[in-house]
């Protein structure tokens, strides 16, 4: 059984950064997608970043130019800076893993989320 655990979330002021871990154990075999996920009150789940087994990256229009997704392999750790961060970024942000594309907007795999509260 797959488990991740999100870190880093905070309070930040407008412009600032701050740098999201998600550290995963147990069967990976097969995860080939692993990505972060953000959820607002009043807003649809939105997928802001996913990186793949062989490295490849995707980001949401919103964030590219200001988020960077990551992984240390032999950490077993997925990484998500933000820099520039705007008020509109606050949001519970979950780091997930799903095996397919298929499954990249119902991923099978989640974290309990952390908080990320940007200040104007």
């Amino acid at each position: 059984q797959v488990q991740l655990v999100e870190s880093g979330g905070g309070l930040v002021q407008a412009g600032g950064s701050l740098r999201l871990s998600c550290a995963y154990s147990g069967t990976i075999s097969n995860v080939n997608f692993m990505g972060w996920y953000r959820q607002a009150p009043g807003k649809q789940r939105e997928l802001v970043a996913h990186i793949t087994s062989g490295s490849s990256v995707k980001y949401a229009d919103s964030v590219k130019g200001r988020f960077t997704i990551s992984r240390d392999n032999a950490k077993n750790t997925v990484y998500l800076q933000m820099n520039s961060l705007k008020p509109e970024d606050t949001a519970v942000y979950f780091c997930a893993a799903s095996r397919w594309s298929m499954e990249l907007m119902t991923p099978p795999f989640w974290g309990q989320g952390t908080q990320v509260t940007v200040s104007s």
